[in-house]
């Protein structure tokens, strides 16, 4: 029984290494997400029925002086922010009866009945502070610990590897990749690690002159910070400490901003750059996962650290803003989507056609959760 409880609820056990870490990720990215939503919603001037973080059953929950519902839910796999006049969670829009049901009051400050920018600056609100929350997360880490760069210097080339089959030599330093200049080595790595098979020009300095070679990166499996199996795009070079000439970056605080804002625009790329080449089958399916995975992943940061749990706050922020903003009903993107379709033709999309949209839409929502989940469970 002791063995039990402890491989249960010790900080190494399911409960406390894994459940509370993940639900604490989660929790702040999907309140996040949803703040956006309902602060701007309110800036507007539109209604708010209920907050709710998670699904179903409602556990514990309370009204405000607005007459908002904040809940906490049973099922704690997202979120939603209802407004006045939403028939669902998804704010979808709403039939001509169903708004004549409401009351003269209520359409005054209902969603659906709101000028198009009203409806588009809340909807946009929620990935925004998505990004926002990354860019506070890497500008906070970066003030505290700084930044360790190495100088982007060929220290080895991997014997029949891609950099030695296009002439590059120990000692090379780069200077652009794909036209794009590089300070660092990690530099390198970024605009590297996303592109197997694909042909890249890069710009070396050589005993003082630049040449350009072209090489095409190859996927290699490697272990990550957290200890799990992934495949990275490499051209099969090395730094080293003599090299590399390793140093530490710090920031004011105004400086971490900037950087803040740099690498949450770096990730942003990369994910949708892995996302494009996902869908024309470029990329491995199990890089892709579900809860299960983040879950896993959660526990193995939390042993590592806070920092470590709070950087994966800040990655998986950032995938939950741009997943929602693909032009797919009923993601965020998807009701901006409408919003730029009626901004041109100066009325709202059809209900039948929106109804086939969404039902389309909510099939392929549907069918990436059951992929994830698969992944989870069987595939990898």
């Amino acid at each position: 029984m002791n063995d039990i409880f402890h491989a249960v609820f010790s900080t190494q056990g399911f409960v406390l290494g894994t459940l509370v870490p993940f639900l604490f990720v989660l929790t702040i990215v999907v309140f996040v997400h949803e703040m956006g939503h309902y602060l701007i919603g309110r800036w507007c001037g539109i209604g708010v029925k209920a907050f709710s973080i998670g699904f179903g059953p409602e556990l514990v929950g309370f009204n405000d002086r607005h007459g908002t519902r904040w809940k906490l839910c049973a099922i704690p796999l997202g979120g939603y922010v209802k407004f006045v006049g939403d028939m669902n969670a998804t704010s979808s829009q709403p039939s001509a009866e169903e708004i004549e049901s409401l009351t003269d009051a209520e359409r005054e400050v209902a969603f659906h009945t709101q000028p198009i920018w009203k409806r588009a600056a809340t909807v946009v609100a929620g990935p925004l502070f998505n990004f926002l929350l990354t860019i506070a997360v890497f500008a906070v880490l970066f003030s505290l610990y700084g930044r360790p760069v190495l100088e982007p210097t060929v220290a080895q080339v991997t014997a029949g590897s891609p950099a030695e089959k296009a002439g590059i030599l120990p000692g090379d330093r780069f200077v652009k990749v794909d036209g794009s200049k590089v300070e660092t080595f990690a530099d390198v790595q970024r605009l590297v690690s996303g592109r197997a098979g694909d042909a890249i020009n890069f710009t070396m300095l050589r005993d003082g002159k630049e040449i350009d070679v072209t090489a095409t990166p190859e996927p290699m499996e490697q272990q990550d910070a957290l200890g799990n199996k992934v495949k990275v795009a490499v051209i099969g070079v090395v730094n080293n400490a003599e090299l590399g000439q390793p140093r530490l970056i710090s920031y004011t605080p105004a400086g971490a901003v900037v950087a803040a804002v740099e690498e949450t625009g770096h990730v942003i790329e990369r994910t949708g750059q892995f996302l494009q080449r996902f869908a024309l089958g470029r990329e491995d399916k199990c890089q892709l996962g579900g809860p299960i995975k983040i879950a896993k992943m959660s526990g193995q940061a939390a042993k590592l650290g806070f920092e470590w749990l709070v950087q994966l706050v800040a990655f998986l922020s950032v995938g939950i803003g741009f997943l929602n903003l693909l032009p797919i009903p009923p993601l965020d993107g998807g009701h901006l989507l409408f919003y730029g379709v009626e901004a041109v033709i100066r009325r709202p999309v059809s209900e039948r056609m929106m109804e086939m949209a969404y039902r389309t839409g909510l099939f392929l929502v549907l069918g990436f959760m059951g992929f994830v989940f698969w992944n989870d469970l069987f595939g990898c």
